[in-house]
């Protein structure tokens, strides 16, 4: 068994190695220079992930509630943390997308794939913790463990894909809330399933999870394709070309919004 300080540290570092990795290969091929014009605010997408690592604690809580309730066969304080869980997580997601802050655009998808890759990190960090804290780790244990880490994030960003309402310029014509929510307490309940059945059952609901989880974000990843690029600023002058990021050139302006004359 790894020391506490150890293992809080190995887990978080997956975690965030797991989450903070699929955003920056998912969502950055959205920015410059991958694309002409990035497709969102970088600020507001790096706020979403930080909003996503506290609002993970609390639902990394209720999941390991969930495995330890249905290992000591409690099947309704299983299924009431799992509700928990995936209420608490769309509520979440919910809230987000309404906000002034990170609502005001259409480039909601980005941010809440963001936020779920970073709750799917912290509840990939308590799993972590979980398997690493208690006594001898095998080869095994700890390729079930990183198994259902990236499983884990993987329900995250499709159940975070899902649960958006179809929007007007969208070629998708199904989805919201209570679709993410079914989701992911299947690829959740599959997950606990180890804590029950044994490993060989475990590593099957958790690729089942998996598998699912991928198709569902395959089925839905042309979204992030239709998102127009923000407009973060006025439209620039005639005759002058539009910054790569929609922002207006602060330095040829003066103190009032007016042109700065040279010489």
């Amino acid at each position: 068994m790894a020391a506490p300080t150890l293992t809080l540290t190995l887990a978080a570092a997956v975690g965030i190695l797991l989450s903070g990795g699929f955003v920056w290969w998912e969502v950055g091929r959205f920015a410059t220079p991958q694309v002409p014009v990035t497709r969102f605010d970088e600020r507001k997408e790096l706020f979403a992930y930080t909003a996503g690592l506290f609002v993970g604690v609390p639902l990394a809580i209720a999941y390991l509630l969930f495995v330890i309730s249905l290992a000591n066969d409690a099947l309704v304080g299983a299924l009431v943390f799992l509700a928990l869980l995936i209420a608490g997580t769309e509520a979440a997601q919910w809230a987000l997308a309404r906000t002034r802050y990170w609502g005001s655009d259409r480039s909601v998808p980005f941010y809440a794939v963001g936020f779920r890759a970073a709750i799917g990190g912290i509840v990939t960090l308590a799993v972590l913790a979980q398997y690493l804290g208690v006594g001898p780790i095998s080869a095994d244990a700890l390729a079930l463990a990183l198994f259902e880490s990236v499983t884990i994030v993987a329900l995250e960003v499709a159940g975070a894909m899902l649960s958006l309402r179809p929007g007007p310029a969208t070629t998708r014509r199904s989805g919201g809330p209570l679709s993410g929510a079914l989701v992911g307490a299947v690829g959740f309940f599959l997950l606990g399933l180890g804590s029950v059945a044994g490993e060989v059952a475990a590593f099957a609901g958790t690729a089942v999870a998996f598998l699912g989880a991928i198709l569902v974000y395959r089925r839905l990843r042309p979204l992030l394709e239709e998102v127009p690029p923000p407009s973060a600023g006025p439209k620039p002058p005639p005759g002058e070309a539009p910054s790569p990021f929609g922002r207006t050139d602060r330095s040829s302006t003066g103190p009032n919004g007016g042109r700065r004359r040279s010489g």
